[in-house]
């Protein structure tokens, strides 16, 4: 090999590697405005690269969003390890409720990534089974230590959790960056074995307020952009 050669190769790597670093910030960005159905094109624009590199680094969907959110996956997954160790299991499942759904207000890319189910993404997959082993523990270690009522399964929980998951951007939107406090209590209220908390965080909505935020959900958006 010739000098020329040699020294050519290391300029291509550090492109390659500015290519995929540009595509996978840009992503969380427009991810994080849009959601996870964001044109991809806008994504490559906005990293300032073409359609071609795009798919040459990412050629579907699903490895684009692993890539931008494995980090964050892994993190979810550290927070119920350590709620599956906490000797009181109450209170390691609201410690670990509020990190999951403060992990769902941070953007609307976060959102729809941990509330529905996408296929072909492995540290997601991981994520949502390690989601239902840790309910599993916390649960019937709580009905075990008599904190959480006996009739409540993990479908139950996992079922309200999306539910409630899927509406905080629309939450937050129209009211205030913390309005899911009260809603989640609501909910660990009704998994309460005890009495229910005696004062519910942060204020109710008000009438328009909801308005808003049932206006700020509206209808289901189809799918967009040109790979799955």
């Amino acid at each position: 090999m010739t000098g020329g050669s040699h020294r050519a190769t290391p300029p291509r790597r550090r492109d390659a590697r500015r290519n995929w670093d540009l595509l996978v910030g840009a992503a969380r960005e427009v991810f994080a405005e849009q959601g996870l159905e964001a044109p991809l094109d806008v994504i490559a624009r906005r990293a300032g690269v073409g359609n071609a590199t795009l798919y040459r680094n990412f050629p579907t969907r699903a490895a684009l969003v692993d890539a931008v959110f494995r980090d964050l996956l892994t993190g979810t997954m550290t927070a119920g390890e350590q709620a599956r160790k906490a000797p009181d299991a109450w209170a390691a499942l609201n410690t670990y409720l509020r990190v999951v759904f403060v992990t769902l207000a941070a953007d609307r890319g976060t959102n729809d990534l941990m509330t529905t189910h996408l296929e072909g993404i492995e540290a997601l997959q991981a994520v949502h089974a390690h989601n239902r082993e840790t309910m599993d523990v916390l649960l019937s270690r709580g009905r075990e230590q008599g904190t959480v009522r006996a009739d409540a399964t993990t479908e139950d929980v996992l079922f309200a959790l999306a539910a409630l998951g899927r509406a905080i951007p629309a939450l937050t939107s129209a009211t205030t960056p913390d309005a899911w406090h009260r809603p989640l209590a609501l909910l660990l209220d009704g998994l309460r074995a005890a009495p229910a908390t005696p004062r519910l965080p942060d204020a109710p909505l008000t009438a328009e307020q909801l308005a808003s935020v049932l206006q700020e959900l509206g209808p289901h958006r189809a799918p967009r952009g040109t790979a799955g």
